[in-house]
């Protein structure tokens, strides 16, 4: 089920200002929690994680 673009775009504005994985809220997701991982991975976040 793809996520709403509003909050995608929300999400990845977030990630930009991270170095490490973060929910759409913007606190860090737990490397246990494989279906958010999963999500952002599927969803392009991972992309936008600050180098």
């Amino acid at each position: 089920m793809p996520i709403d673009p509003k909050v995608k775009t929300n999400w990845e504005k977030l990630q930009e200002k991270y170095n490490h994985p973060v929910d759409a809220l913007g606190r860090p997701i737990d490397p246990k929690d494989q279906q958010t991982l999963r999500i952002w991975r599927e969803e392009g976040i991972d992309q936008f994680i600050k180098k």
